[in-house]
């Protein structure tokens, strides 16, 4: 489809729905790697105690993350330039050849050292690419969105994102469950869903090439290539990028403590069967994922700052007592209340973070001020929450990890408190404007 043909409602849907999809995937792929770590970390890593076994695959799922900001800045650049579209086109076959490579490697037995240095190589590719997915995909579902009702499309974002991790546990229940024998799925079974992945890239690739440009890249691809997507231009944007950094901070932490670690945290912590951790974490995460929307709507309504500060005030008062409460969960139902409980709380940053740090920046340098200081801030945040989380329980102080957290959630509440609404004052509003000036300067 032509980049300057006019975005009809329909074109708007199902570009909204292709690249979705994409971002479903592209998600999957990457939350796989944490829903089968509890069966892959003996194949990768020499034989230990199960905690030393965990610590390694998040070490590996943190070094993923060193990767993010490389994308986030190379795709973000890429994006600016060359369109959304094709950065998002190229970020999903990152993903494929990364899923595909830990779906044949072969294990520490076979070929020692070798193992965990492709199984890093692996999720250095994926990291890639979801460093570059993130800041594009947030880019181009707010701007292809109309103004009325930015916050409810751009929040599908993270119903995509949730989506993913919930299919790759899914995956995992039905294989523990029905179709593999836990002996199964630690010797070859946990190979699966990495298969599944690499096919479902292929078909997102395919969608993806009838998404249709943005009119706001459109809009500014024609004036002054050189103020496109450079990190010289991006810093002449010192408060936006500062107000990613800190916004994300606190969120970022929250969202991987509350989604990716449970199923860890509660069978490492808390004492529950594999198969029941699986269970209560892919519950919780469907209800969470229906909530993205309804809380993305309501930010159309009362604008995106006073939900953002409602998370902030929730979390810092809450999450020490929220993670206790899993700790010390008996029964599935209870485990379950105190993990939804967090994720309603973590609900306010996530279904509105991706519209907010679209809206802070001009299109020419967007994908770029939104996956980069995004990128950075996960991976030393985001990627690092299982790891420091697993380093307190070994050392034998796990508290100081719910105190680190709720810590890094103050923080983010003294960010919302003080940054204007980006509802009443979206950059994405103006881009027409911006365009019109510069090309009155040339």
């Amino acid at each position: 489809m032509d980049a300057t043909t006019r975005i009809t409602p329909a074109h708007r849907l199902r570009s909204i729905f292709s690249g979705s999809v994409g971002n479903l995937v592209e998600w999957y792929d990457w939350y796989a790697y944490s829903a089968f770590a509890i069966y892959f970390a003996p194949h990768f890593f020499p034989k230990g105690d199960s905690t030393a076994q965990l610590l390694d695959t998040a070490a590996v799922f943190a070094v993923g993350f060193l990767m993010r900001p490389v994308g986030g800045w190379l795709m973000g650049i890429y994006a600016d330039r060359h369109g959304r579209k094709a950065a998002l086109m190229l970020s999903v076959l990152l993903m494929c050849a990364g899923s595909l490579l830990i779906a044949v490697a072969p294990g520490h037995d076979s070929i020692g050292l070798a193992a965990p240095a492709l199984l890093v190589f692996a999720r250095l590719l994926q990291g890639l690419s979801v460093g570059g997915e993130y800041g594009t995909s947030a880019t181009y579902l707010s701007e292809m969105a109309d103004a009325r009702r930015r916050g409810f499309w751009s929040s599908f974002q993270y119903v995509t994102l949730v989506m993913g991790q919930l299919l790759a546990l899914g995956l995992l229940v039905l294989l523990q469950r029905l179709l593999l024998t836990e002996q199964q799925l630690h010797d070859w079974g946990w190979r699966i869903p990495f298969v599944v992945g690499a096919l479902c890239a292929v078909t997102a690739l395919y969608l993806r090439r009838g998404m249709q440009e943005t009119e706001s890249f459109v809009a500014a691809r024609s004036h002054d290539v050189k103020r496109r997507g450079s990190l010289r231009v991006l810093l002449q944007h010192p408060r936006e990028v500062l107000t990613v950094v800190g916004l994300t901070l606190g969120g970022t932490l929250s969202f991987y403590t509350f989604t990716t670690y449970p199923q860890k945290f509660l069978v490492n912590t808390g004492g529950f069967s594999k198969a029941d951790a699986t269970l209560i974490s892919a519950a919780s995460l469907l209800v969470f994922m229906l909530l993205q929307p309804v809380v993305g709507a309501l930010s159309d309504r009362i604008g995106r700052r006073p939900i953002l500060i409602a998370f902030g005030v929730l979390g810092t008062l809450c999450t020490y007592t929220i993670l206790s409460g899993i700790a010390a969960a008996s029964s599935v139902w209870s485990a379950f209340a105190w993990v939804m409980t967090g994720l309603v709380i973590v609900s306010g940053y996530t279904s509105i973070n991706a519209v907010v740090k679209a809206e802070l920046f001009p299109a020419h340098i967007r994908a770029l001020g939104v996956g980069l200081p995004y990128a950075l801030t996960v991976s030393v945040f985001g990627g690092t929450a299982e790891l420091l989380a697993l380093w307190f329980k070994k050392i034998g102080h796990e508290s100081y990890f719910y105190w680190y957290v709720t810590a890094c959630v103050a923080v983010s509440l003294s960010v919302y408190v003080f940054m204007r609404d980006t509802k009443h004052h979206s950059r994405i509003d103006r881009d027409q404007d911006d365009v019109q000036q510069g090309a009155a300067k040339a």
